[in-house]
């Protein structure tokens, strides 16, 4: 008898930061794996929203759903401008970008692995 494979809270995290995004209407939805990369956290999400008011709209819904559904109190930074928000759910780091900006940083390329286009939802 195999034992099912245990959902540690990271990837919990992680599943309703991208249930989220979508209820939302979040593009181009990037995943990238940290583990092993940095210690900073075990993933990182990149996504746009098409106008600074649905990216303040994304990041204060899925702010408030990490509170609600899981007790997790994020920190999060550059909502009030609406171009770049980021959202440090702990083991989760969460950037949402206006499309403009988001082509200006590359944030993504940074770490994804030379050759791959990441993980898209």
């Amino acid at each position: 008898m195999t034992a099912a494979p245990q959902t540690n809270v990271s990837d919990t995290i992680l599943s309703l930061v991208l249930n989220s995004l979508e209820d939302d209407k979040a593009e181009d939805v990037v995943i990238i794996d940290l583990r092993g990369k940095s210690e900073m956290a075990d993933h990182m999400v990149v996504c746009s929203g098409r106008s600074t008011r649905q990216v303040a709209a994304i990041s204060e819904k899925l702010t408030e759903k990490l509170k609600q559904d899981m007790g997790v109190f994020s920190k999060i930074e550059g909502k009030d401008q609406g171009d770049w928000v980021l959202i440090d759910a702990g083991d989760v780091i969460v950037h949402v970008f206006r499309p403009e900006v988001r082509e200006f940083y590359q944030l993504e390329k940074m770490w994804l692995e030379p050759g791959t286009a990441g993980a898209a939802t």
